[in-house]
């Protein structure tokens, strides 16, 4: 058995988490200005669950729901429910393989009118991969996967503002435990928090129309490094800042339309060759990737990346969704548009997404997610809401100063 041949096997894999993140950027080559932040696990990074992804990989600020845990945690802390939990479903990169999706999982419990818990599984399955030997007879078949579990605890720090901390273990396994003849490889462990802010204010007006304003943001994956060998070099996990902002206006009882914009920013070292990464520490690490590049500030600025969307409810039953991302070139080159619908009766509510590129042979096109939540009780934020409605159906959408 040539051990040599697991060699090219382990790069492969490894770049499977790459592409994940990345998509068509470190699959199609770039010119000579291309330099995007490569991290580990960058599956922590997918939209997993379809109203968001529908609205452009958007929600630091949307209004809160069961799957509020990826995009901003503390949305938990206004969340209209008693306690819900969801499933989602991504198949990933299927122009490429038949067999990678990524599988989502989200409850929450209120546990009073400013205390509310979360919990939030993801599993990233990267389908089979045959191992050979020198004379390409299949030696084993091994299956690449990566999950993380997730605690989250949101509270109220005012009436309009609200906070959490979350804390979350990451596995990943790319190549098992193999022998290439110059490393071993090894399954990947790390331990990662967030922490997250949100503010609303549903008292602005807009004319004669109501209309909510909120804002939010979250810092995630703070943690530590992840190593795949027995050799000392350890990649940073994906950490990333999200800032988002909203607008919801209430048209009349039976129509609401939202706008939103979130910007991202990776606080992760730009790849530099005069940067020695390897004593780089977690915190300094965050630091440099919020103001240090080879290029300066002009390629600083490249490696925000930007989503804006729009989602339209009737009568709370039935919702349709756009969203836009856009990636510089140079830091990746993703760009496409996502659009959605979501339905809603009694506790159950079911979310679609599909993905159109705007770049040709782009592994992402046509990614379809689907998520089915289940939402129970009701809490006092919610009945103060219904009493707000008058006899004729029409809505005053005012809230107690306490139970905003």
């Amino acid at each position: 058995m040539d051990n040599n041949k697991f060699k090219p096997l382990f790069i492969i894999l490894t770049l499977f988490g790459i592409i994940d993140s990345y998509g068509q950027s470190q699959i199609v080559g770039q010119g000579s200005d291309s330099n995007p932040i490569i991290t580990a696990v960058p599956f922590l990074t997918i939209a997993p669950e379809a109203r968001g992804a529908a609205m452009g990989d958007m929600g630091a600020a949307t209004s809160s729901d069961v799957n509020s845990a990826h995009w901003n945690p503390s949305k938990y802390a206004f969340i209209e429910n008693d306690y819900g939990a969801s499933l989602s479903y991504n198949p990933w990169l299927q122009k490429i393989v038949g067999d990678m999706s990524l599988s989502y999982l989200a409850g929450f419990l209120r546990l009073n009118d400013r205390q509310t818990v979360g919990l939030s599984m993801r599993y990233f399955d990267l389908g089979s991969i045959d191992f050979t030997d020198g004379q390409g007879s299949i030696t084993r078949t091994f299956n690449p996967r990566e999950y993380s579990f997730d605690g989250h605890f949101a509270m109220k720090l005012s009436n309009r503002y609200s906070m959490a901390v979350s804390g979350r273990y990451i596995y990943s396994n790319l190549a098992g435990s193999i022998s290439t003849g110059a490393q071993d490889s090894k399954p990947g462990h790390a331990f990662a928090a967030d922490i997250s802010g949100y503010w609303i204010n549903p008292d602005v007006k807009l004319g004669s129309y109501d209309a909510t304003f909120a804002w939010g943001w979250n810092i995630s994956n703070i943690g530590t490094k992840m190593n795949y060998s027995n050799e000392s070099q350890e990649d940073f996990l994906p950490t990333n800042l999200r800032l988002g902002a909203t607008l919801t206006t209430e048209f009349d009882p039976y129509n609401k339309l939202t706008f939103g914009i979130d910007v991202n920013k990776l606080l992760v070292p730009t790849p530099d060759s005069t940067y020695d990464y390897k004593s780089v520490g977690v915190l300094e690490g965050m630091w440099s990737g919020l103001t240090k590049a080879p290029g300066g500030f002009s390629e600083k600025m490249k490696e925000f990346m930007w989503s804006v969307g729009a989602e339209y409810w009737y009568n709370d039953l039935f919702a349709a969704r756009v969203g836009y991302f856009y990636e510089h070139p140079d830091k990746g080159d993703r760009q496409y548009m996502q659009m959605g619908l979501g339905i809603r009766y009694q506790v159950v509510s079911l979310d679609f997404s599909y993905l159109l590129s705007f770049k040709r042979n782009n592994p992402l096109e046509d990614t379809l997610r689907f998520t089915l939540a289940f939402n129970f009780g009701e809490s006092k934020i919610g009945r103060q809401r219904s009493k707000g409605k008058n006899s004729k159906g029409s809505s005053t959408n005012t809230l107690d100063a306490d139970d905003i």
